[in-house]
């Protein structure tokens, strides 16, 4: 019996079951509040990607030419009339709004999300891959396991944005390299160099997962050969044009629309933070060290990120581009947590090599160092969702119920002035087009097209105002709407 029992601890199918394991726990937690309106953590941004899918939905797809509801100037300076939004190539939107279209079950909130999942569970499977192939099974088991339960990335794998999906292309086309690598499996070259192209094409910062993949071209044929060897040379134009032209190609495109490309000169260094102690602390204090590993969880990174004993430093190489992503975009990084989604794959690998270096080491007594471990990751991950849960919390509900009334009682057509500092949630929430704030004066404004004025802020001086010159439709104590159509006095 016990022979039975250890054959089969041993055996493939134990291992599969922990990752099926591993895998159904991780779809299982991003379930949590799946049915959230668009008016929890970073809903502006949510909401400007759900409002592509949107107008997918009902207008159909466009890949070339993505738009959504927000006409305003507030995101580019430059009025924006018919709602371009050409940032990321809209893989995301467009799987969503095929999803939603073909089953219509679902919102297309909850669809979203079940993509921004099924995208988080394939990385993880991925990583699981490249785990194994560096540190043997238990190093793939652990690193989709910290990669689907550090509540950080839970959270922000199963929000409405194209990160994620970003990063599961990124990791493919890392897994892909690595088996051509080690394996020689020459299939794979263009597998990871398309897979490349499409990171990129989703999130231009992904190029920092050339990293790893410089490293490995560097251990396979050794610097001399990429300068001096004619068919390496050639090979590593092949695959840097697939990697590149798609995202110069769709940056060339876009240069069309100025009015659709937000501002993003700010996201590098526009505070001029970068290595000032405030950018030591919020990055690697209050990010790495609190959000993302719970403050225990600094013990098995670090002896992942110093065990340079192995002999493939994939994981070195690949921490060391999520520092440079990190310095180089260090504004974004400061001010929005979202910008680290990026990092938790080379993170997670981390985590796997230094708990399986703790568990596995002889220098220390192997008893205490195991508790250790066990600790760590436990506190962990309980002082990560003490720290993320309230990132679900819907902190102002009045904004989907004004919303909703939009919608209801104005024409699918009309324009709306929906102010919310500029989010763009309350926006979303009325399914219209129209201004997430006032931007400029309201007789613009109206010369503009502006039909409706909708506020959850009844006491700000716009409201009133607005409220003295214009018939009221509807008020109530959470909200009022506004016929910018009917002034109450003649101008």
């Amino acid at each position: 019996m016990y022979k039975k029992i250890n054959r089969f601890y041993r055996g493939k199918y134990f291992e599969y079951l922990l990752l099926a394991i591993i895998l159904v726990l991780g779809l299982a937690l991003r379930l949590y509040k799946i049915n959230n309106p668009i008016a929890d953590w970073h809903s502006w941004r949510q909401a400007d990607t759900a409002s592509v899918s949107r107008v997918y939905v009902q207008q159909g797809v466009n890949l070339l030419i993505p738009r959504y509801h927000d006409i305003s100037s507030i995101q580019t300076g430059i009025f924006n009339p018919n709602g371009y939004r050409v940032v990321e190539f809209p893989f995301y939107n467009a799987i969503t709004a095929v999803a939603f279209n073909s089953f219509p079950k679902f919102s297309l909130e909850v669809w979203s999300r079940l993509i921004t999942i099924s995208t988080a569970l394939v990385t993880s499977f991925f990583l699981y891959l490249i785990g194994k192939n560096l540190m043997g099974r238990w190093g793939g088991l652990l690193s989709a396991f910290f990669y689907l339960a550090i509540p950080f990335n839970i959270y922000f794998t199963r929000v409405i944005l194209p990160d994620p999906m970003g990063v599961m292309f990124g990791i493919i086309s890392l897994w892909a390299f690595l088996g051509f690598t080690t394996n020689n499996k020459k299939l794979l070259f263009p597998v990871s160099a398309i897979f490349m192209g499409a990171a990129m094409l989703v999130k231009p910062y992904l190029g920092f997962y050339l990293f790893p993949v410089i490293y490995l071209a560097l251990k396979k044929y050794g610097i001399k050969k990429l300068l001096n060897d004619k068919k390496v040379i050639t090979g590593a134009a092949a695959y840097l044009v697939l990697a590149f032209v798609p995202f110069f190609l769709w940056r060339i495109w876009e240069a069309r629309f100025p009015e659709g490309i937000p501002f993003y000169e700010w996201a590098f260094n526009g505070n001029r933070i970068r290595f000032k102690p405030s950018f030591f602390y919020w990055i690697f204090g209050e990010r790495l060290g609190h959000l993302i590993l719970g403050s225990l969880g600094l013990i098995p990174f670090i002896f992942g990120v110093i065990n340079t004993k192995v002999k493939n430093l994939f994981i070195h190489a690949f921490l060391a581009g999520a520092l440079f992503y990190v310095i180089v975009v260090a504004d974004a990084n400061v001010m929005h947590d979202y910008y680290q989604i990026l990092t938790i794959p080379a993170i997670s690998l981390g985590l796997a090599a230094g708990t399986i270096y703790l568990w596995t080491t002889e220098t220390y007594n192997k008893i205490l160092t195991r508790i250790i471990v066990i600790l760590s990751v436990i506190v962990m991950l309980i002082t990560g969702w003490n720290q993320i849960v309230g990132n679900y919390q819907i902190n102002h509900p009045e904004i989907i119920e004004a919303g909703h009334r939009v919608d209801k009682i104005t024409p699918k057509d009309a324009l709306v002035i929906a102010p919310y500092n500029g989010d763009t949630a309350f926006l979303y929430a009325t399914n219209r087009w129209g201004w997430p704030a006032i931007e400029d004066s309201v007789d613009n404004i109206i010369k503009k097209g502006a039909d409706y004025y909708v506020s959850v802020d009844l006491g700000s001086k716009d409201t009133k105002m607005i409220q003295a010159g214009f018939k009221t439709i509807e008020k109530t104590d959470k909200y009022i709407i506004i016929d910018l159509h009917s002034p109450l006095t003649i101008k």
